[in-house]
């Protein structure tokens, strides 16, 4: 099973340029995307054999994401089920036999970490659900964490010390999600892998020269482990100021209910009704 996560940084404008090979060529049975910036009806965008989930921020063209994805869920949750957390469309959760896949794209703090105090609220509230979920069954979790956990995870750790994303508290945080029975996919395979990163900063030319940070990830509960396959960074990929990222995943999916593709659901909407009459048909 392929899973592939990406921050497009407004759907829009990408798929106006290669989104569409990009997709077909990375080939996932997932595929996540954070910071959509958009609303219902401002995209037409389908894949043959795909269904996508859709979770918009209140505030139009700000944050969202989306998942789509062949396989058809038992339960689609968007949010966290903390109302102040919950209008910025960070989070999409789809429940499956044997795990739950998250998205989230987590808050950034911020110029001066002005908006860290909400962040490590949406942190607490967001590894609290997480806990809850793993509770049940293993989580598989993607996305923009806005993090660089490790001073490896960044080129120029020593001047970005007390900046929003290498801060003491955000790294903390990770820490934290960590230590509560999880992995970082990439440095479990690949723990000494230097100038490996999935965003660069629009100035200074930063990715001509590689000058990035590793803030995009796949998380996933530790009975996963033996599971993992592979974790990679497509930072050859276009077209944002992040590049995708993947993971290959050792589970037998031949059971799992296929989507019949093409349909879009959104917050707000009971994906479950129209499980339920497809049943029926």
């Amino acid at each position: 099973m392929r899973m592939i996560s990406w921050n497009v940084n407004g759907l829009r404008a990408i798929v106006k340029k290669d989104f569409h090979e990009i997709f077909e060529r990375l080939d996932a049975d997932f595929f996540a995307l954070q910071e959509t910036k958009l609303q219902a009806g401002q995209i037409e965008i389908d894949f043959p054999g795909y269904d996508v989930y859709w979770n918009y921020a209140d505030r139009k063209g700000y944050s969202g994401t989306c998942i789509f994805t062949r396989y058809q869920p038992e339960e689609v949750r968007y949010g966290i089920g903390v109302d102040e957390h919950d209008h910025e469309g960070r989070v999409i959760t789809l429940r499956y036999p044997d795990f739950y896949f998250v998205t989230v794209y987590t808050p950034n703090s911020q110029s001066e970490l002005k908006r860290l105090p909400y962040r490590e609220r949406f942190e607490d509230a967001f590894r609290a659900y997480l806990i809850e979920l793993q509770s049940d069954r293993p989580v598989i979790i993607c996305g923009d964490l806005n993090v660089a956990h490790e001073e490896i995870d960044l080129a120029n750790p020593e001047s970005n010390h007390f900046n929003p994303g290498f801060s003491d508290q955000e790294r903390a945080k990770f820490s934290a999600l960590l230590d509560a029975g999880f992995i970082d996919s990439f440095r479990t395979l690949q723990p000494e892998a230097e100038n490996r990163y999935s965003w660069w900063s629009y100035r200074t030319r930063a990715r001509s020269r590689n000058i990035g940070w590793r803030i995009d990830y796949f998380v996933l509960s530790e009975a996963l482990g033996s599971k993992l396959r592979s974790a990679e960074i497509h930072d050859q990929v276009m077209g944002s100021d992040h590049c995708p990222v993947s993971v290959e995943l050792d589970i037998d999916c031949k059971n799992y209910s296929l989507s019949p593709g093409l349909r879009h659901f959104h917050a707000g909407e009971n994906p479950q009704e129209s499980f339920e009459e497809q049943s029926l048909i």
